[in-house]
Parts: C-alpha cells; structure tokens; sequence
C-alpha cells in the first residue's frame, strides 16, 4: 500500500501519538557485511554461535513487520530496492521527518552514503517537502529524536554521525523555535534511538545507565519518566521500538524484560522475531521513518 489522501499534511511533532503513515525498504538486496558494531559483533562471534545469514527468513520477518503495521491501520510507504544500495531499507538513517519536512542525511558509512538518492526520489515522488540537508559533517536519522512538540535530543557517535553535523542539525532546530540538545554515545549503540526512545506523553523507553548522567538530569528537568532497559537488552536493540499511538507498541522478540514492563504499564506489544535484522544492524525503529503521525 502506497497511498496518501491529499487532505493529509505530512511531517511529524512528536514520534508516540497515532502513526498514520510509515517509510519502510524492500530487503530484497539484504546481505550481512561488516557495518559497524553491531553486525560487527554478529559477525566476530559467529564461530561459536552458529548463527547465518538467511534471505528467505529475513524476506518473511519483515513481511510480518508489516503486516503489523497494516493491521494497525498504517499505510506503509516503500523506498525501491537498490542492489548497490543494499542497506537503504534501515528508512531510519538516511532522513528524518520534522513537523517542517524531511531532513536529508550524510551517512558516513561507505556502503551507505549515496542512501540519500532514494529518499530524495521517494520524498519528491510523493511531494514531501524537504526542509534541511545534512552537510557541516555527516548526520544519520538514527541520532534525530524527537521526545515531544518543541523537544529533540541529537546523538552522535562520532563513527556515524560527527559532532559537527549534530550540532548543525540542533541549530536548524533552534532556527524554527523549538529546544534542541546534542549528546556524545557510545559506539556499541550507534545511534541515539539505541538508547532513547519515546513511548508515550512524557515517557520514555531509555538504557538510563548507558546515557551520560547529565543527559537523563535534563531528561528528568523537562518531566520525562522512564521505561528503563537493561544493558544486556539495550544492546541487543530493546529500545529500539516504535510506538504505533494508542497504546500499541511494536517491539522484537527478545527485549523479554521491557516488553513485560510495557505490558504491565497497559500497552498492547507486538514482539515479531527481527533476528536476521537485530544480528545484521537494526531493529524495527532502524527500519521504519515516520511520516505522518497525530500531532499533540
């Protein structure tokens, strides 16, 4: 499905109310190549793991993933599959959607950098405004978080997105308004929404031990609370949701603890099994970019 009613706006002012519309890949072109820590680790132990690559199952879970979303009601969007752009399915990294258009990134990773090409096809395609352009140092969509109207934490690592860029991408937030804090990670998470990510109205699913203790002090300053992950679930993506609106959470198999906590707090968790993804790089968030959700 790839419609949109005329009468929608596009763009987003907070990333946990009602999801209407999502940017997702075809991994048709999906292979496991060293891209970071995450596959890195994958990969490095597969010796004593035994795990393998498998298309086919990779294929068939994210099928289920969306099919999560439609049965939700979303309208699922597709990037085209690229053989040469065999990871611009992770929708997440390459832009990022602002209440002011789409963001386009600079992805540092080689085997990511021209990721952009699809995005900006898909986005004039469908007459999506681009607001900004990533250019003072590179800046990936992982590290763009909006907690809520007027709120975002930027992340950066350093071996994705740099320094520079997040602070040139903070300040075109501050342009239009609204508060923006940028925040050094570590690298095991890659990106911020590895250890941030918003839940619902001032509540958030966080690894709060692995942020940097004056990051959750200004977290809590502005009134946030918190669905604390595990470090052994954090960094096996567990935070890495996303919340679908009106209680519903898509989450992954494995993140056992949070998605219990979420359950007993009163959300209704969609667990799929992500596997081939979570030990290839990304999680469900990775691979999803909102486009349209309720504003708040």
């Amino acid at each position: 499905m790839d419609s949109q009613p005329a009468s929608v706006k596009w763009g987003i002012n907070n990333d946990y109310a009602a999801l209407h519309d999502v940017l997702l890949g075809k991994p048709e072109f999906f292979r496991w190549v060293d891209a970071g820590p995450l596959i890195g680790r994958t990969i490095a132990n597969a010796h004593k793991t035994g795990v393998k690559f498998d298309l086919q199952l990779a294929m068939a879970q994210h099928a289920e993933m969306v099919r999560i979303y439609e049965d939700a009601g979303i309208n699922c969007h597709f990037l085209e599959a690229d053989e040469a752009l065999h990871r611009n399915f992770f929708a997440r990294d390459s832009s990022a959607m602002t209440p002011w258009g789409a963001l386009v990134c600079h992805m540092q990773l080689k085997c990511r950098r021209a990721d952009y090409v699809s995005v900006i096809k898909f986005y004039q395609a469908h007459d999506i405004p681009i607001w900004q352009f990533a250019t003072a140092g590179h800046f990936e969509g992982g590290d763009f978080v909006i907690l809520e109207p007027g709120k975002v934490l930027i992340g950066y690592c350093g071996e994705r997105s740099e320094k520079e860029g997040s602070e040139q991408v903070a300040e075109f937030v501050r342009k239009e308004g609204w508060e923006a804090v940028t925040a050094p990670i570590s690298r095991e998470f890659v990106h911020m929404d590895g250890l941030v990510v918003p839940l619902a109205e001032k509540l958030l699913v966080a690894c709060v031990d692995a942020l940097e203790p004056w990051v959750v002090r200004q977290l809590r300053d502005w009134g946030f609370d918190f669905v604390e992950v595990s470090y052994r679930e954090a960094k096996n993506l567990g935070v890495n949701l996303v919340a679908l609106g009106n209680d519903k959470v898509l989450s992954m198999k494995g993140a056992d603890e949070l998605n219990q906590k979420m359950r007993a707090l009163g959300f209704e968790v969609h667990e799929p099994d992500m596997s081939m993804f979570t030990l290839g790089g990304g999680g469900v968030h990775c691979l999803a970019q909102a486009l349209c959700r309720e504003n708040v």
